[in-house]
């Protein structure tokens, strides 16, 4: 860990292959001025370090591997700041919407954390690096903490859920190598007009500046289905698009979906219809996100 107190930002950002398909999506944590920490999908950790040395074009830079080095820790939710801060001298309301400061010590762990406040699944909170040996004492820590408060662990279930319904993509689904960022919505983040070269940046340029010819949408089911990840989508006898990912959303108590659809059936009010195996049902295209924190 960096000795050095300070906060600072972090920035979520792609890689990508040459046609603007997505290698990953991550966060990137300046620690230091020559530093940087990348935060990736755990499943994609060899492909993208990989894919990075591969695509190492600077010998001075030194690329390893460090995720046997560290565990992360996400605390979610309205109550995130108040039951975090029971354990530390820092002041957590320091550390804005994506920012982080590094170091963090927290009540009875002797090393550093850095703290950042981002999460994956629309509510405030904070997730945290910690040396790994230290993890199961910092999850221990925070459970007995919260425990007043209803603090419990949550499953990738619940996670997906969440992140669903803030129309946060995952990878895998709203994401891969065949779908582009700017295809998945996130074109704000995506700088096509930088002066530097990046690998995909012709197509993504292209796509920004003329829209792509396909676009992620919210649909919400008018007929009796669960949309599920993977069935087609049809604008009366035409194929549309497919589903990303579906779920009768616990929230709102609706079946909805997010669909990779031609972008002229994208505009919301549009009609659809689901393949549900052998029945076609109808849905609408409606507004995303699903559910906004207030």
């Amino acid at each position: 860990m960096i000795s050095q107190n300070y906060t600072e930002t972090c920035q979520y950002t792609f890689m990508c292959n040459g046609d603007g398909g997505t290698i990953d999506d991550f966060i990137v944590y300046m620690l230091d001025a020559d530093q940087y920490l990348l935060v990736v999908n755990a499943a994609n950790t060899e492909k993208d370090y990989k894919w990075l040395t591969e695509h190492q074009r600077n010998e001075q830079v030194v690329i390893e591997n460090v995720s046997r080095d560290y565990v992360q820790l996400a605390l979610q939710g309205p109550l995130a700041q108040t039951i975090l801060q029971r354990i530390t001298d820092t002041d957590l309301s320091d550390i804005k919407f994506f920012r982080f400061e590094n170091p963090v010590y927290f009540s009875s762990i002797d090393a550093g954390a850095i703290v950042s406040r981002t999460g994956y699944t629309g509510e405030d909170g904070f997730e945290i690096y910690l040396d790994a040996d230290k993890g199961r004492e910092l999850w221990t820590l925070i459970l007995e903490t919260g425990k007043e408060d209803g603090l419990e662990p949550i499953g990738l279930g619940a996670r997906d859920t969440l992140r669903f319904e803030a129309n946060l993509p995952l990878y895998g689904q709203e994401l891969s190598e065949t779908i582009t960022p700017v295809e998945a919505g996130m074109k704000f983040a995506v700088k096509v007009n930088k002066e530097t070269d990046f690998i995909g940046k012709d197509v993504l340029k292209q796509q920004v500046e003329n829209g792509p010819d396909r676009r992620l949408a919210g649909i919400e089911m008018v007929d009796k289905g669960i949309p599920r990840t993977g069935y087609q989508v049809f604008a009366g006898d035409e194929e549309a698009g497919f589903v990303t990912t579906g779920t009768q959303s616990p929230t709102l108590q609706k079946n909805i979906g997010l669909a990779l659809l031609d972008s002229e059936f994208t505009a919301v009010g549009t009609e659809l219809y689901v393949q549900v195996r052998k029945r076609k049902l109808k849905a609408i295209i409606v507004e995303t996100p699903f559910y906004k924190r207030k």
